[in-house]
């Protein structure tokens, strides 16, 4: 899983509440499939921002406010989509294991006309676009980034 993607992972889980050490983080993020090393924890743990309070680690107001900055979708796409597809006016884009959504956000970020709206997975991405020709040029748009 790429970093961008398990400090979302992260994000999430501190959204329910603080979380009362790095030991118990580290277990939530194995709930989710994630083995986490403690130095990469730590790592992440600095880059987000998070507070050490009382309860335990917790966003601070600012992240609560603000996701932490994706890369450009042309360096997600060329890292990790592996196949693009088009079927009338939606787009399927097959991506890496745990990039999907990575992908998807920055997309969305971009606010491209064409895309109405994307729906992400683990592996696959699902973009419904205005028509067939707008779904098209999204389509080669992709193509162009991961060529």
């Amino acid at each position: 899983m790429s970093k961008a993607a398990r400090q979302q992972v992260i994000l999430e889980l501190l959204k329910h509440g603080p979380i009362a050490s790095q030991e118990d983080l580290q277990k939530e993020l194995g709930k989710q499939g994630l083995k986490v090393g403690q130095a990469t924890l730590s790592r992440d743990i600095r880059d987000l921002g998070l507070a050490k309070t009382p309860s335990g680690y917790a966003l601070t107001v600012a992240d609560n406010t603000s996701e932490p900055a994706l890369p450009p979708v042309s360096r997600l796409a060329r890292e990790f989509v592996l196949q693009v597809r088009t079927a009338q006016n939606l787009l399927v884009i097959k991506t890496s294991v745990g990039s999907a959504q990575p992908v998807a956000a920055a997309l969305d970020e971009k606010d491209w006309p064409e895309a109405i709206g994307t729906i992400a997975g683990d592996d696959t991405i699902l973009i419904v676009c205005r028509d067939k020709k707008a779904a098209q040029k999204l389509a080669k748009r992709f193509e162009g980034m991961i060529a």
